[in-house]
């Protein structure tokens, strides 16, 4: 599968599970005492619709890319690839209410494998969503360049 079919299909489920998530976020906005629903499933609704305005950006990057096919896919698995374990993680969290801040411990509770790798799982996050769009955002500059 190309760079470009993996955004715009990501695109595309992102979207989608946006507007799933904004019917999860109405039913416990009504069935909440506070009119609100968990804010987990109110970041993984806006996450969701953000990212899948993201994957058509990095759609178009791929397509004006002049790098090599493998380089593009690398950068593309990457970002859509961390793009979805947030949203995953979010959507989680909302379903179970089990946080209201997944960085954080809850007073008395005891770290787990999970929490401690937390720190890990952000960096690598951070490393890959930067770098795989500075690969295609370089792709785009020689090619316009």
């Amino acid at each position: 599968m190309s760079a470009a079919v993996i955004s715009i299909l990501s695109a595309g489920v992102f979207f989608l599970f946006g507007l799933i998530t904004g019917v999860i976020k109405y039913q416990q906005i009504v069935a909440s005492p506070k009119g609100r629903a968990h804010i987990y499933i109110d970041v993984c609704h806006g996450a969701s619709l953000m990212y899948a305005f993201a994957c058509v950006l990095i759609y178009q990057f791929v397509l004006i890319s002049e790098l090599a096919d493998w380089l593009e896919l690398l950068a593309v698995v990457l970002l859509v690839g961390y793009f979805a374990t947030a949203v995953i993680s979010y959507f989680i969290h909302g379903i179970k209410q089990d946080t209201r801040n997944q960085l954080h411990l809850s007073d008395g509770e005891k770290p787990t494998f999970v929490h401690k790798s937390i720190p890990v799982y952000m960096w690598t996050l951070i490393a890959a969503e930067i770098g795989g769009f500075l690969i295609l955002f370089y792709g785009v500059v020689i090619a316009l360049v």
